[in-house]
């Protein structure tokens, strides 16, 4: 009995030998693989960005994110767009994300504890957006007015709202809007569905719709100049590589891209 229970251990000592001889092959093979793809720097995981952008950047940032990503090869960066009242109530939620741009100064300045030193990238100017071909035959500030026009602008909480209510106020001019939006995209997109005859954006959205909208022209002593500041934010887990693209976007190349897309200097 004893012989026989020995002969059993012994039979299965071998089996399980047997078994573990390809497993360790296996994970022999996955170590190689491994320390290969280490010294080749296949396996390095990119440092992924998050930057909150105003709603008027969407189209330019793409852009030039798509040019970052080329020339970092170790950065790939998220965009969440929205209007700037939504970011900066975002970064006092304490959002996970590692930099910010606004569309004016004033919304930067009430995050200035969440954020480090702000710069400011890019400016713009506000347009009248109407349908295309101008049906209304809208001309000026002074034509919104009309009560028979249905008129659209941003709400006073958001920047390009505000620009909206100094400029029309400066001219003494008492327009009475149909609905207010929560971002300048949203004004855009009622003048470009025909729900407005017209809403005051800026330069530059109207231009991300040529074949929709049509945009009338405000006298520089008559419009708001919007700037564009940029900064990381503090929580950022990416503190350098954050730094580093707030950085880019004052270089020639993004600069470049901005004016391109139709925003001023600095």
């Amino acid at each position: 009995m004893s012989q026989l229970f020995t002969g059993r251990r012994a039979a299965a000592a071998i089996v399980t030998a047997a078994l573990l001889v390809p497993l360790a092959a296996c994970g022999g093979n996955d170590d190689k693989k491994d320390d290969g793809a280490k010294k080749s720097g296949t396996s390095a995981a990119k440092t992924e960005l998050t930057v909150l952008a105003a709603s008027s950047l969407t189209d330019v940032f793409k852009k030039a994110g798509a040019v970052y990503e080329k020339e970092h090869a170790g950065t790939k960066v998220n965009f969440s767009f929205a209007g700037s009242q939504e970011l900066a109530a975002q970064v006092r939620e304490g959002a996970p994300a590692d930099a910010v741009v606004t569309a004016d100064t004033k919304t930067m300045d009430g995050i200035k504890v969440d954020v480090g030193t702000p710069t400011v990238i890019a400016k713009n100017r506000l347009v009248i957006a109407t349908g295309e071909g101008n049906p209304k035959k809208i001309g000026s500030l002074r034509d919104l007015a009309d009560s028979k026009l249905k008129v659209v602008l941003a709400a006073p909480q958001v920047p390009v709202g505000r620009y909206s209510k100094q400029v029309l106020d400066a001219q003494k001019l008492n327009v009475k809007p149909v609905s207010q939006e929560p971002n300048v995209r949203a004004v855009l997109s009622k003048v470009e569905l025909g729900e407005a005859d017209a809403g005051l954006v800026y330069k530059t959205d109207a231009a991300t719709a040529p074949k929709k909208v049509d945009a009338v022209d405000i006298p520089d002593a008559q419009n708001a100049v919007a700037s564009y500041p940029a900064a990381t934010l503090n929580t950022s887990q990416h503190a350098a590589a954050a730094a580093a693209f707030v950085k880019w976007l004052s270089t020639p190349e993004a600069q470049q891209i901005l004016r391109q897309a139709g925003f001023q200097k600095p």
